[in-house]
């Protein structure tokens, strides 16, 4: 059985062993790729298809964009707030099932419910109120599976299932569109559900967890609001690894704009719209996944993360730097694959790199929902501030930002401990202001 190492407070003292029996590391890997299986279809596929056919029906087709954005953006605003609040509340569970597997079980039952229940609604304010609840329940559910790396992996194998859970992100809509397509109807939904029911169910069959062993205080208002905040000055590497996080995946936030740049720039068709990103989708998913899986594997061969964080950033800056100049599809197809390969290496490693830069082992929850923060905050707050940039210089404009965004991000990984040297003084020593 791997014995996993404690979380280690990198700008301090070593934090205290969690009480959390471990799993061996094949089941705690399998589970983790269930769970996130699980959630990432309850997500991702209805956001793709099945809202808007729900929707043609509901408000026809003029309508759907208003409504489909309405619905959307409530989620992800609601979805927002939820990882680090996850997180703190699976830290303090004392049930004997455990801390970890009792919200991912829980979360995954309440946000199946949620989402088939959606075929049933008659109003776009219902499917507000259930999309927002399945955002909360299966952001439970994903943020507590992500605490395990920290529970009961050994930071030298944490590069192995980041990967293969990058790798679930980039081809787990695929897969759930594969298995709904041959459907219709409520069949799609109540499929789409069980998918993630059962996803929860084998991840709490193979996982082993304890009980929390002390029981722990009382939590107020003010104590729930800094589940939202780590102090930048007292944890410092942890501050930059969230800017890492927090500019590189800007690159990522330019893949929202691909439907309109092929229209506007590239001169396609609405006719074939559909195919020509579905093309785009099989490079992406099939370069960058590869990407992903072997980055994580040779990541832990070679007990380096830094450097392949670094690259993940510059190739997905360069991807875009090919897309702001092109004008024909080829170039379009090259852009997506740099942009590929540097998206897979950088899911692949740096949550595993960022896993060390957690200030507790006590708040490991709390701790990996506010890193998680960074990565949702580019697709929320840059479709506000693309219309300008598109306004002023078009596309070039807004792809070249954005890829000088991402070699920031790259640039900022120098600040953050190697592997195994988290306990350093001068890396103990590092301040954001400096």
């Amino acid at each position: 059985m791997d014995i996993p190492q404690p979380a280690v407070d990198v700008d301090g003292p070593t934090a205290p062993p969690s009480p959390t029996v471990t799993t061996p590391f094949g089941r705690v890997m399998a589970a983790m790729i269930a769970s996130y299986l699980g959630g990432i279809v309850a997500l991702a596929v209805p956001v793709s298809v099945l809202l808007t056919l729900k929707l043609v029906e509901m408000v026809g087709q003029d309508g759907v964009p208003l409504a489909l954005g309405l619905i959307t953006g409530c989620g992800a605003a609601t979805g927002f707030f939820v990882n680090p609040i996850a997180g703190r509340i699976s830290d303090r569970t004392q049930l004997h099932f455990g801390r970890r597997r009792t919200w991912i079980l829980a979360g995954g039952l309440a946000g199946a419910s949620a989402l088939s229940a959606i075929w049933l609604t008659t109003e776009v304010w219902q499917i507000v109120v259930l999309w927002c609840l399945v955002e909360i329940f299966i952001g439970f559910q994903m943020s507590v599976t992500g605490a395990l790396m920290v529970d009961q992996v050994p930071a030298a194998k944490r590069g192995s299932i980041s990967g293969a859970l990058g790798l679930i992100v980039a081809t787990g809509p695929l897969i759930g569109l594969a298995i709904i397509t041959p459907l219709s109807g409520a069949a799609q939904w109540i499929v789409l559900a069980s998918l993630t029911v059962i996803g929860a169910l084998i991840a709490v069959t193979l996982l082993r967890e304890s009980p929390l062993l002390e029981k722990p205080s009382k939590i107020g208002v003010r104590e729930l609001l800094s589940s939202f905040w780590v102090s930048p000055r007292r944890h410092p590497a942890f501050a930059y690894a969230w800017m890492v996080k927090l500019f590189v995946g800007a690159v990522g936030a330019a893949g929202a704009y691909n439907g309109v740049f092929l229209l506007q720039r590239i001169g396609t068709t609405t006719e074939e719209l559909a195919s020509t990103v579905l093309g785009i989708s099989i490079i992406f998913v099939g370069v960058g996944g590869t990407a992903c899986l072997l980055a994580g594997i040779v990541s832990d061969r070679m007990r380096v993360q830094k450097p392949f964080v670094m690259a993940g950033g510059f190739l997905g800056a360069g991807g875009l730097v090919v897309l702001a100049f092109a004008d024909a599809l080829p170039a379009v197809y090259l852009s997506t694959a740099i942009s590929a390969v540097g998206a897979g290496i950088f899911l692949s490693v740096d949550t595993a790199l960022s896993s060390r830069m957690l200030p507790r082992a006590e708040t490991i929850g709390k701790d990996l929902g506010v890193m998680s923060l960074a990565g949702t905050i580019p697709a929320s707050a840059i479709p506000f501030i693309a219309p300008l940039l598109l306004a002023i210089g078009g596309f070039t404009l807004l792809y070249l930002l954005l890829a000088v965004l991402g070699v920031i991000g790259g640039l900022l990984v120098m600040r953050l401990p190697d592997l195994g040297k988290e306990g350093d003084p001068r890396w103990a020593q590092l301040t954001v202001t400096r």
